[in-house]
């Protein structure tokens, strides 16, 4: 799907410039072959609003590329599953997540399990079925859940997702100065090559991009003069 600002009801099928049609497997193999891109990040949006989990994409896309899988995981047994199916890392999403104890229990049970923690934001506010963690910067979030062994997280503004408006590097900066071991990636609003310059500049990781790289903005050429 074409992600727009985070309002579910206004995405529609995948239109790109690297693959024809929206088929997730053919997608990540033009990302693949075309860009020459190995990792992926996958939002089961149906899991994630508490539907279906489509198990046999995420399996499909897991013999394809190195993914991590957002679908809704907030249990062991939910990990578990995503990991069976041959998820690289699975990302425990602040707008799943009910409470910190949560997240506490899953590192207890599952202590060398690849969670990725993604401090979800709408308009730079955490978006949480938790009232303590709900409304919260992601300052503040982060300093309530990164004492839970997480040591990578995602900073995603979901007011920014294929939006064109640029991402919050300060925010990444700012972050990334408070917790300069965690590893830090970046999400919503690349436009451009300048744009993951600038973020690598803030001490971000890596970056989810999806737009940019449909639309040509930013192709192959660019992103390995970033290696």
């Amino acid at each position: 799907m074409h992600a727009v600002r985070g309002e579910r009801e206004r995405y529609r099928p995948l239109r790109s410039e690297i693959v024809a049609g929206s088929d997730p497997v053919r997608v990540a193999r033009a990302f693949r072959e075309a860009l020459g891109l190995e990792e992926l990040y996958v939002a089961d949006l149906d899991a994630i609003a508490g539907g279906h989990l489509h198990r046999g994409v995420i399996a499909a896309l897991a013999a394809e590329a190195r993914v991590m899988v957002d679908a809704g995981a907030t249990d062991v047994a939910a990990v578990r599953l995503l990991l069976e199916l041959g998820a690289a890392g699975v990302v425990i999403g602040t707008e799943s997540l009910t409470d910190q104890a949560a997240l506490e229990r899953l590192r207890a049970e599952l202590p060398d399990a690849p969670l990725v923690l993604s401090l979800d934001l709408r308009a730079g506010q955490i978006v949480s079925p938790d009232p303590e963690l709900a409304g919260l910067g992601a300052p503040e979030a982060l300093a309530r859940l990164g004492g839970c062994g997480i040591h990578d997280a995602i900073v995603l503004d979901l007011a920014r997702v294929g939006s064109g408006t640029g991402p919050d590097v300060a925010l990444v900066s700012g972050l990334h100065a408070r917790l300069p071991a965690l590893e830090l990636l970046a999400g919503g609003g690349v436009r451009d090559i300048d744009d993951l310059h600038a973020l690598a500049a803030a001490g971000a990781a890596g970056t989810l991009v999806a737009t940019a790289l449909h639309s040509g903005a930013i192709g192959r050429d660019e992103l390995h003069a970033l290696r």
